[in-house]
């Protein structure tokens, strides 16, 4: 089975886990895409949310309702994608460049499901560069600040701007992403903590505590994890 093919069939798994009448994060990502073609598909009466102009563009393709994150007192289900799956459901994401918005859609969630092939899970974080998000001006200043925090977590590596084509990627919001290649993320939540006390830093790739199931895809079909 493809790349593809495991990536459509969680997909779909997760698509039916959406009821009529519910208010549904979109996740970003090609992932979390074929969880919203398969979605459409279903033609339910629902509301979605989406977590990147990407994301709402393929909706409105498919007919899919939007509606904003400040117009829903709560959202019943989010399912996206995630680039690393470590123990506990804890989550690297951000490899699209929506991490910002993503996390936002995630906290106001109910139920958060991450879906990702089965490469993906790991038995420590880090392997996939660590997403962080900053703010545009005096981001070299930040940087610099950034390597303070990975230090204070015994991470000797130095972020990298993210760029496509030799210019600096942009978030949806406007806000530049450094990759950082930290190999082993012993203390996810003590390295969460130090970077987002660094002024310049909107927020960063891990997604700890945040999701309550995992649908992961195999040669065996889709396995569900829990934290």
């Amino acid at each position: 089975m493809s790349a593809e093919d495991q990536k459509r069939q969680v997909g779909e798994a997760a698509a039916a886990l959406v009821e009529a009448g519910m208010v549904v994060g979109l996740g970003t990502g090609s992932t979390a895409a074929w969880f919203v073609r398969a979605l459409a598909e279903r033609g339910l009466d629902i509301s979605g949310v989406a977590t990147s102009l990407a994301t709402a563009d393929l909706a409105r393709s498919l007919g899919m309702r939007l509606v904003e994150l400040d117009d829903v007192s709560a959202i019943d289900l989010t399912v996206d994608g995630a680039d690393e799956i470590g123990p506990g459901l804890s989550l690297i994401k951000g490899g699209g460049a929506a991490l910002l918005r993503e996390k936002l859609v995630w906290e106001a969630s109910r139920r958060s499901v991450a879906i990702a092939d089965g490469s993906k899970v790991v038995a420590t974080l880090g392997a996939f560069p660590l997403p962080i998000e900053v703010v545009a001006f005096g981001h070299k200043t930040t940087s610099l600040r950034i390597c303070d925090a990975l230090a204070e977590c015994d991470l000797g590596v130095a972020p990298r701007l993210r760029t496509r084509d030799g210019a600096p990627v942009r978030t949806d919001g406007g806000n530049l992403i450094y990759d950082v290649a930290c190999g082993r993320i012993e203390d996810p939540a003590a390295l969460a903590a130090a970077l987002k006390s660094v002024t310049g830093v909107v927020d960063h790739g891990l997604f700890l505590d945040l999701a309550d199931l995992a649908l992961v895809a195999g040669p065996g079909g889709v396995t569900k994890l829990e934290p």
